[in-house]
């Protein structure tokens, strides 16, 4: 069995500029993102491994948020999702996939998760 090692944030909630909401409001629209980062794993982690070994999860963080342009309108959320993988790989050659879930809580009417995952590995 092959050792795998998964950095998760869930749940983020960032105002984007995507899709039909946006375009016929003008304004950004609320989504729910989640994000799993597969990454390279060391034989082992000991109690003193430095911090340094690992990704920071608020890079995950920056990645769905801060990271995305202001003011750009991605037309479909594919996009957003695209974007925070190539901003994960850029960041750290440690990560070798990166799945997003985003979930459009504009369009939502019960509670229901309308929206998509998509899953990169490293180019």
């Amino acid at each position: 069995m092959t050792d795998s090692l998964i950095l998760e944030v869930a749940d983020l909630e960032h105002n984007v500029l995507t899709g039909i909401y946006s375009e016929e409001t003008g304004k950004p629209q609320p989504l729910r993102i989640t994000i799993r980062a597969r990454m390279k794993v060391a034989d082992r982690y000991d109690p003193d491994t430095p911090l340094s070994e690992s990704k920071n999860y608020m890079d995950l963080k920056f990645a769905a948020g801060d990271a995305l342009p202001e003011g750009v309108h991605f037309k479909l959320i594919e996009a957003v999702a695209d974007h925070i993988c190539e901003t994960l790989f850029l960041q750290d050659d440690r990560v070798e996939a990166v799945t997003v879930k985003i979930v459009k809580l504009a369009i939502a009417e019960a509670n229901e998760q309308i929206g998509i995952t998509l899953h990169r590995e490293r180019p």
